[in-house]
């Protein structure tokens, strides 16, 4: 693939503003300066640097992000900042079959919310981890106004009805791991579903943080703000 259509593909621009990026020195390979546009390479794992930056070519972009608290995960935010400001531009200039650009949130999480959140330009695997036939487990850590008793972890595992849906909603997993902090495990998404079926047994969600995906948790070592490449371990652990 020629180099400036590897970093047309990642993101840098169209493809004349990625010539111009070449021919004005600004990229790099191998740490050798390249300035020839149409020169050759191996795309597949070519690490390179645009304007000090380094980067390494990812045919898809797969990503975790540690969503903050007060960010929306919307491309226009109606309130609080987006959360693809906390991305580089090339993440959010890829480019896509379409009129969306950049990777994508798969799902959603509240501006209060926070915790991982996974993003991607593959629309199979949007599709995929959306689905409710695939049912892959998310577990939320939730913070309670008022304190747990066993009464409510039964009802949140044999179920709660929403105003929106007649059929119980069940938590594939339900623990109460001190008097005000409840591990959830969900299967499904619904709107506000972890808020309103706290609020159906009788309490009040006051906090509230995805701390896993699949087999996938969030690292200690990944700080609100921050975000990461997806290696294939990561998102074999994701699929179970």
């Amino acid at each position: 693939m020629s180099l400036q259509d590897i970093l047309f593909t990642q993101g840098f621009g169209t493809r004349r503003v990625c010539a111009g990026l070449i021919q004005q020195g600004f990229v790099s390979v191998a740490q050798q300066l390249s300035t020839d546009t149409a020169m050759e390479f191996v795309a597949e794992g070519l690490r390179f640097t645009v304007q000090g930056a380094a980067w390494e070519y990812h045919a898809l972009a797969y990503l975790m992000l540690h969503k903050p608290a007060g960010t929306e995960c919307s491309q226009k935010p109606s309130t609080w900042p987006s959360i693809y400001t906390l991305l580089p531009s090339p993440l959010r200039q890829r480019p896509q079959k379409g009129a969306v650009q950049g990777v994508q949130a798969v799902g959603r999480l509240d501006q209060d919310t926070t915790g991982l959140l996974l993003l991607t330009d593959d629309g199979k695997f949007i599709h995929r981890m959306s689905s409710p036939r695939h049912h892959v487990p998310k577990v939320y850590e939730v913070t309670t106004k008022h304190p747990l008793d066993d009464k409510q972890v039964q009802k949140l595992l044999e179920g709660v009805v929403l105003e929106d849906d007649p059929k119980p909603v069940r938590a594939s997993a339900c623990e109460a791991v001190a008097p005000h902090h409840l591990r959830l495990t969900l299967t499904e998404g619904k709107y506000h579903q972890v808020k309103r079926m706290v609020a159906a047994v009788g309490n009040r969600v006051e906090a509230l943080h995805r701390s896993q995906i699949g087999g996938l948790a969030l690292p200690g070592d990944l700080a609100p703000g921050q975000w990461r490449w997806l290696g294939a371990d990561d998102l074999a652990r994701i699929a179970g």
